[in-house]
């Protein structure tokens, strides 16, 4: 069983920065796709940006050029380090894995809190 495990959410001010950690476990890290999303008060949860294994990232075109998504294979990490933030951008972050081997698996984490306010 995949274990999905966020940090480095809080407060912060428009136009500034944090950076998102995802601890995982459990599952073969090298060969999923990571990816984060979130969910604003009274919104669908959506994607925010994933990496393939081979490192192909995407990004919703919200947070393209002030987000950037990476993974690290040695640690069984992946993040999200977000810039010029906006008031749009409070949301709870979910951390997500997908893969297909041993057999298809969607995990998610708990989330984490990112409040955009002044």
């Amino acid at each position: 069983q995949g274990q999905l495990v966020e940090s480095g959410g809080g407060l912060v001010q428009p136009g500034g920065s944090l950076r998102l950690s995802c601890a995982a476990s459990g599952i073969i890290f090298k060969i999923s796709t990571m990816g984060w999303y979130r969910r604003a008060p009274g919104q669908q949860r959506e994607l925010v940006a994933h990496i393939t294994s081979g490192g192909t990232e995407t990004y919703a075109d919200s947070v393209k050029g002030r987000f950037t998504i990476s993974r690290d294979n040695a640690k069984n990490t992946v993040n999200l380090q977000m810039n010029s933030l906006k008031a749009e951008d409070t949301a709870v972050y979910y951390c997500n894995a997908k893969g297909l081997i041993p057999m298809k698996y969607d995990y998610w984490g708990q989330g984490t809190q990112v409040t955009v306010s002044s």
